[in-house]
């Protein structure tokens, strides 16, 4: 068996060192014999620089690493005439605080590589962008028309989002080394790639020739597996997790389809994180690897400065076509900044209307605990999670409340104004989430609706009625009628057959700020 390429970005190192390679040169093939200028926004973890890395071998006609691939003999041609090749990594800078540092390193950059591998002859300059256009210049020609490929385009203005003054110093420094590239006659082909599409439009003002594929049918697939590509690639690598957990070939796809599948970027193709799928091949564990791996750390300052909403709020959440062509990305919308960060995708597409959702259970679990981490403060996710757990597997009702009231003491005081009924409910959900523990919010019956019901191993159903108390003389009158309501309504009916049905009213005493059973 192929070795797993977890984190391993380059080409030449996947095919040269015998790991595991998903094709994808017809893709990267449609759009070299279709256009010239791209560009490319996919959230991080999804193989952008995979296939930067590619198209530059690709274009330097390597056609040793292309044997049974879909571009072999496009590369074989290649070879005799390959193109000098700019690839251009914005996350390998280095450290930069200010503008005239960031274009420092810039300058250093060039010359570290296109000095050593082309043997230029580069005069240094004060301006990135001026030593950017000579070294096009000599590469035209020396060797013919160049190739551009720029990783991470957007890297120093994500950084500093949360500092917009800084950002703006970034940008400033970005816009004048990208219009280098504005009808430049010498290039043969451009593609660029970042996670935001915001700042596209004030870095490359001056380009208006770059073809954004990002939300189009005909390059969706270009990065991310498809679930043909999924049954294809991965066979040889079922055995192992379908033997830990006993499931057939069809209960293990449909398990990793719920946990890593549903991103879509135009509304119809539905792919695969790479990055989930290579790591729960190698550990055969259905875990969380997305969130540590692609979630940065300015993230949650800019969603709290922006008043982001409940996680639930973002559940079948309806926008227009065009609410990621905000001119700037510290003005975008919450919901086009988590769509970008990949923790949304367009699930529908009716015209002019689209309709975003969490792509699965590893993305809804991430915004879950993007919250408790950040917003909530609740930093022990996992310890909280796997008490649950273990309560639940003891029927411990009471421990889990105990551990709920543990969780809320680390809560803001200033988070708890204004809070009702359903936030200490959608918190409450937000650690079964953590947990892994399957549950329904919300459930109706033929007489009314409950709260929330737990499944656990298919032997345990709890029935959980939520109700709020303002002062601490109202619980008991809450707990009374939670109690009356389960009753009355019937909410442990549809599970019978069920071998243990336990009920249990959860009362929030906003007095003392804690669950009381």
């Amino acid at each position: 068996m192929q070795k797993l390429p977890i984190g391993i970005q380059s080409f030449i190192d996947i095919r040269t060192e015998n790991y595991l390679y998903v094709d994808k040169t017809k893709q990267i093939l449609n759009l070299i014999e279709n256009g010239k200028c791209y560009f490319l926004s996919r959230p991080r973890r999804f193989g952008k620089s995979l296939t930067i890395s590619t198209l530059e071998a690709m274009f330097k006609g390597k056609a040793e690493l292309f044997k049974g691939l879909y571009a072999e003999e496009w590369v074989k041609e290649q070879s005799k005439y390959p193109n000098p090749v700019i690839k251009f990594d914005m996350s390998c800078l280095g450290s930069y605080e200010n503008k005239k540092e960031l274009n420092r390193s810039i300058i250093n950059y060039l010359v570290r590589y296109y000095i050593e591998e082309y043997k230029l002859d580069i005069v240094l300059k004060d301006n990135a962008g001026d030593v950017f256009l000579d070294v096009i210049n000599k590469l035209y020609k020396q060797f013919g028309q160049v190739v551009v490929l720029i990783d991470e385009y957007d890297k120093p203005i994500t950084d500093n989002i949360n500092n917009l003054e800084k950002a703006e110093e970034m940008r400033e420094i970005l816009r004048s080394f990208y219009s280098v590239l504005k009808g430049c006659s010498q290039l043969k082909f451009i593609m660029i790639t970042g996670v935001s599409k915001f700042s596209k439009i004030g870095v490359f003002s001056c380009l208006n020739n770059l073809k954004d594929i990002s939300m189009l049918e005909e390059y969706s697939d270009i990065v991310g597996y498809t679930q043909q590509e999924l049954e294809k690639y991965f066979v040889d690598y079922f055995e192992k997790p379908m033997k830990k957990f006993s499931f057939s070939k069809e209960e293990l796809l449909e398990k990793i389809k719920d946990y890593y599948d549903g991103f879509s970027f135009d509304g119809i193709v539905s792919l695969y994180n790479p990055f989930s799928v290579l790591n729960f091949f190698s550990d055969s564990n259905f875990e969380n690897y997305w969130y540590d791996s692609a979630t940065p750390s300015f993230l949650a300052k800019y969603l709290k400065k922006h008043k982001i909403k409940e996680p639930k709020e973002y559940i079948q959440k309806k926008v227009t076509s065009d609410f990621t062509n905000s001119h700037e990305i510290e003005t975008a919308s919450v919901e086009s900044f988590l769509y970008q960060a990949g923790y949304l995708t367009i699930k529908e597409r009716t015209g002019n209307i689209l309709v975003l959702d969490y792509p699965n259970e590893e993305v809804r679990s991430s915004m879950d605990r993007l919250f408790l981490d950040n917003f909530y403060n609740i930093k022990d996710y996992a310890g909280f999670s796997n008490d649950i757990w273990e309560s639940l597997e003891s029927e411990n009702i009471p421990k889990i409340v105990d551990i709920f009231n543990e969780a809320l003491k680390g809560v803001p005081y200033d988070d708890y104004n204004n809070r009702d009924e359903s936030w200490y409910r959608d918190l409450f959900l937000m650690l079964l989430s953590g947990a892994k523990i399957t549950y329904f919010s919300e459930v109706h019956t033929f007489k009314g609706r409950s709260d929330v019901v737990v499944v656990f191993k298919d032997r345990l159903i709890v029935v959980i009625e939520f109700k709020f108390a303002l002062t601490s003389r109202r619980v008991s009158y809450q707990r009374k009628k939670g109690k009356e309501q389960i009753a009355s309504r019937d909410y442990a009916s549809t599970y019978k057959s069920t071998k243990k049905i336990i009920t249990a009213v959860f009362v929030a005493n906003d007095e003392k700020r804690q669950i009381t059973l």
